[in-house]
């Protein structure tokens, strides 16, 4: 037993009480952690967050680490973390505000700044400290980087450390995830919801699908012409990629090709274009896709992935593989997106294309292309470093914002996150090489928030149930508060003004409130991906807020 608690609590003749001690204690938390967040109550589990309360309860009984080290991974972590999610949203993220991004993404403001006017009202009526509410308010978002935010800004602006923020915020925590989810259900008795009816609206406004169509040459008018004269009204949105000629054979379709009476065109477009194509052209054909692959014209489609880095950054038309070689690219599946292959479009690593020519000629652009996995699996771990180097001098830069006494810095969350954005989505255009894959940028963002979790738990666990006993009781209310009345006025609003389906405001509630269980919750009630989608609309941009706005809420509140 001596032995156990040596190991536990730390001895100076076991290892000398050092890093030793501290890793295995860190581990302890974060593997008990990682495994009760598994258990599901009501079909809804706290997922990695539980390391938290591990922590808390480990920090409780006196299991603790040495000071310097404890904080040196809680601050690493929320870099790994913050970055991790950068560079996965980064691609998607400036193209979220096309069309009805923008509204998606006002809304969401709106549920920000609405929890943050709520908080500072809560504090002037109740008289709690506002530092305190701000770590409610990190946890009823159930936003971590917001947590590490407040956590730094305090530091900066009065040089010491504040257990009570980390203290609102686990408190807050678990009611801000079952918070969302009761909204969820209050909005769908309210406007009195069928799923049925919703799933058939959601289906009417789904973003256009690539579309693969054969279509039978008929009207007089596109005969005689090259395929570049008659389709230049479609150019971004279709791809001609074969010619069936009334004969039987088949050819690869270039811009010169001539339509003739009688062919029979495969093309690759949205489904926006299908009904004007038909129009245009003639009629549509059930041709099997084995006409198409047939050994005596050797035509087949094959699905090669990008994987030479000096490919990374150009686009389809300066390969000219079309040209050059006989090969059409028709589609690009990037990270589960199918897009049509448009000539001006950048190729990035792991992009999957998919080929359609003579199988000697796809060998060629395949050994052009790269095709090789193995490349994919070797880490670019230059960019990732620099980044993080480039977010830590950016969240250092302070802010000066006229009014306030004190200036804004983005911080240790703020910064990298933003760095990471922007390489996301402009390192390709300038030979960068951002490239993980999934499992990796999972690998990374789960260690950070564990180790960062885990730091924080541990720090705040000697105070948790003595600030629960004396009052922290009621933060408990405030944060459900904070969660229940921006988002259920917001989705209330939606509905009213903008007629939106249940399944965008709910993918939309989840997204604003960064809550991944939640999201599971509206995943489950549809088969469309409507949530998801929405989720990674407002995401980057609520994630950036949060993190600026709880700082702004601590220098006004403690100014």
């Amino acid at each position: 037993m001596e032995f156990i608690k040596d190991l536990l609590w730390g001895s100076d003749t076991l290892w000398g009480g050092g890093v030793a001690h501290s890793v295995l204690v860190l581990a302890l938390v974060i593997a008990f952690g990682v495994m009760f967040g598994k258990v599901k109550i009501a079909g809804i589990s706290l997922g990695v967050t539980c390391v938290l309360f591990v922590g808390i309860v480990l920090g409780h009984f006196g299991i603790n680490i040495n000071e310097h080290l404890l904080h040196f991974m809680k601050e690493f972590g929320l870099i790994l973390f913050v970055y991790s999610i950068g560079l996965q949203v980064g691609p998607g993220f400036f193209a979220s505000f096309k069309s009805g991004g923008i509204r998606l993404n006002i809304l969401a403001l709106s549920i920000v700044l609405l929890g943050v006017v709520t908080t500072y009202i809560i504090h002037l009526i109740s008289g709690e400290d506002i530092v305190t509410m701000s770590g409610v308010l990190a946890g009823a978002t159930t936003n971590t980087p917001s947590l590490g935010a407040a956590q730094q800004t305090y530091s900066d602006a009065v040089g010491g450390a504040n257990t009570s923020i980390a203290l609102g915020y686990a408190v807050a925590y678990p009611l801000g995830v079952v918070g969302v989810i009761i909204v969820m259900l209050v909005l769908k008795k309210i406007f009195k919801i069928n799923l049925e009816e919703e799933e058939a609206k959601t289906q009417l406004h789904q973003a256009p699908q690539t579309l693969r169509l054969n279509i039978l040459i008929e009207n007089q008018c596109v005969v005689g012409k090259k395929i570049s004269e008659v389709v230049e009204n479609f150019k971004s949105t279709l791809v001609v990629s074969r010619v069936k000629h009334a004969n039987g054979e088949v050819e690869i379709a270039t811009d010169d090709t001539i339509l003739q009476e009688g062919d029979i065109l495969r093309l690759v477009t949205t489904q926006d274009n299908e009904k004007a194509l038909v129009m245009l052209l003639g009629k549509e054909h059930d041709l099997p896709s084995k006409e198409w692959e047939t050994p005596s014209h050797d035509l087949v489609s094959r699905k090669v992935v990008v994987t030479k880095p000096e490919l990374n950054g150009k686009t389809i038309g300066s390969l000219n593989i079309r040209a050059l070689y006989g090969v059409n690219i028709t589609r690009i599946n990037r990270s589960g997106v199918e897009l049509i292959a448009d000539r001006n479009i950048t190729l990035q690593l792991g992009d999957r294309v998919i080929l359609v020519g003579s199988q000697e000629r796809i060998d060629k652009v395949t050994e052009i292309l790269g095709n090789s996995l193995k490349r994919l699996e070797i880490p670019n771990l230059i960019p990732i470093f620099v980044g993080i180097v480039l977010g830590i001098i950016l969240g250092s830069i302070p802010i000066a914002i006229p009014g306030l006494p004190q200036s804004v810095k983005l911080g240790l969350a703020g910064g990298p996150l933003i760095i990471a954005i922007l390489m996301g989505r402009f390192g390709p255009h300038y030979k960068i090489v951002t490239f993980t894959t999934t499992s990796a940028n999972m690998m990374i963002r789960e260690i950070g928030i564990s180790l960062f979790l885990a730091a924080v738990g541990l720090s705040a666990g000697q105070e948790f149930i003595s600030s629960i006993v004396n009052g922290g009781y009621m933060w408990l209310l405030y944060g459900l508060i904070i969660t229940v009345v921006p988002t259920l006025l917001v989705g209330v609003f939606a509905r009213l003004k903008y007629k939106m389906d249940y399944f965008t405001i709910i993918g939309l509630l989840s997204g604003s409130t960064t809550n991944p269980p939640a999201l599971a919750f509206a995943n489950s009630q549809s088969q469309y991906s409507t949530p998801s989608v929405v989720y990674a609309t407002v995401y980057p941009l609520t994630m950036f807020l949060r993190v600026l706005t709880i700082q702004l809420l601590l220098i006004i509140g403690l100014s």
